[in-house]
């Protein structure tokens, strides 16, 4: 009976979480993390990188198929048992931005979307850490059209960077 209640209340998280996605509820988002403790942000990086190469995606979370950018982001994390949001937008209103000398590894970055910086539009996850030159992997919508790593600093991000968030804490 004691094994059963664990497996439960992470059913019935899982379950508060992808019925707040679905509905496209932001009262909840900020409940979305749910973090366990012990995570390790170097294993978490090193699992990360073992899809880099793997397609890009739209709408997907699977490695045999493709990722795209929150689908990446949510299958890393999940891998972890930590439950972040499947959504890019859910994560404007999640978390406080932290300062760039405070990003660590394992960090998201959220950035505007690239038509329109009224929305969120892409999300990563930093691999490493140096504050507005940091790097972070990801699951990139453009040229290279896979996961990959990218540099925060770059021209391409730099413009777009909303903030970063600590979901690990």
């Amino acid at each position: 009976m004691m094994k059963i209640i664990p497996v439960l209340t992470l059913f019935l998280l899982l379950t508060f979480s992808l019925k707040s996605q679905e509905k496209g509820s932001t009262s909840s988002i900020n409940k979305l993390v749910s973090t366990i403790p012990g995570i390790d942000r170097s294993e978490l990086i090193a699992f990360a990188k073992q899809y880099i190469g793997t397609p890009y995606h739209y709408g997907c979370a699977d490695p045999k198929k493709g990722f795209d950018c929150s689908g990446f982001v949510n299958f890393v994390f999940r891998h972890f048992n930590l439950i972040v949001p499947r959504i890019s937008r859910e994560y404007k209103a999640l978390g406080t931005a932290l300062k760039p000398e405070d990003f660590k590894v394992g960090d998201v970055l959220v950035y505007y979307s690239f038509k329109d910086r009224r929305h969120i539009g892409h999300v990563g996850i930093i691999c490493e850490a140096d504050g507005m030159n940091s790097r972070f992997i990801h699951a990139s919508s453009g040229r290279v059209h896979k996961v990959t790593i990218s540099d925060l600093s770059s021209e391409g991000y730099s413009g777009h960077f909303y903030k970063c968030i600590d979901v690990i804490q």
